[in-house]
């Protein structure tokens, strides 16, 4: 059902200082930060041979990723995400097999502009998972 890995999202406190990191001291190509208020965060991805790397940014005080920087103040690895053909096909399995689907369990438009889920972290050995797309 999952294709390939899309992206590793990490959580950091200043978009700039991390966007630097990569761009200027690892060489790597990232892309300009985008606002997505209905997700409640800023983010930028950092393109690599093989995948990309998500840096997340909190975008207001009520952003999930404000949650997860009170518990983990310099940040770290926030969610996976993988790859499906059907979002709507892999929801419905995932479901009849028991697992939970944060939020109503509609697909949302996420940071690609296609539709994603994101799995419940106790159903998935401790790690958000997001399912995206393609």
């Amino acid at each position: 059902m999952i294709g390939k890995l899309n992206h590793v999202a990490i959580a950091v406190p200043d978009l700039d200082s991390a966007t630097a990191i990569y761009r200027d001291t690892l060489g790597a190509r990232v892309s300009e930060p985008v606002p997505l208020p209905d997700h409640g965060v800023t983010t930028v991805f950092v393109e690599l041979p093989n995948t990309k790397i998500e840096l997340l940014e909190p975008l207001g005080e009520d952003s999930p990723i404000a949650r997860f920087l009170e518990r983990s103040p310099q940040g770290g690895i926030h969610h996976l995400c993988y790859e499906v053909a059907d979002i709507a096909l892999a929801r419905d399995r995932l479901l009849r097999e028991g697992l939970r689907i944060l939020g109503d369990g509609k697909p949302r438009i996420g940071a690609h502009g296609k539709p994603v889920i994101f799995l419940h972290p106790k159903d998935m050995t401790g790690t958000l998972i997001e399912l995206e797309q393609t």
